[in-house]
């Protein structure tokens, strides 16, 4: 369990899919698949190796959280282990993406956000940007930030 002292116990970097697969693999299927039911076929949807991934490892080395970034300007696959939510990690791989859309010259980037987390995207300066919807029997709502 992380602590909450000092400067975060964590790390966030930019991954490479051909050597950080696994741990990104872990992560996704540690919440997606088994926490959230989300079925298998669904989340492997064969676009990682296109996509700019980041991955956030703890003071071991262990990864804790995920996301990616897609050719298009779409941020997925946000991910982060239940005991690290609520101490930054999400917001600092929601930080790292949104840079690397504005390094990549993006004029915006949008999400698929699950309606329980459209708080934590509106504090980061999201705002929705269409009708909720069923996305693996989880309900979304797409969300959208210009940057610039």
């Amino acid at each position: 369990m992380p602590e909450r002292t000092g400067a975060p116990p964590f790390v966030v970097r930019i991954a490479d899919w051909s050597r950080d697969a696994a741990a990104l693999r872990d992560v996704r299927h540690a919440v997606f698949v088994v926490e959230q039911h989300v079925p298998e076929s669904l989340e492997w949807d064969g676009i990682d190796v296109q996509c700019v991934h980041v991955l956030a490892v703890d003071a071991a080395g262990q990864a804790i959280g995920c996301g990616r970034l897609l050719p298009d300007g779409h941020i997925g696959r946000m991910a982060v282990r239940a005991p690290w939510r609520g101490h930054g990690v999400g917001r600092s791989i929601l930080d790292v993406l949104i840079g690397l859309a504005r390094a990549r010259g993006y004029a915006r980037v949008v999400l698929n956000a699950q309606t329980h987390a459209l708080a934590f995207y509106a504090r980061a300066g999201f705002v929705v940007s269409g009708s909720e919807f069923d996305e693996a029997g989880i309900p979304h709502r797409e969300m959208a930030l210009a940057l610039r």
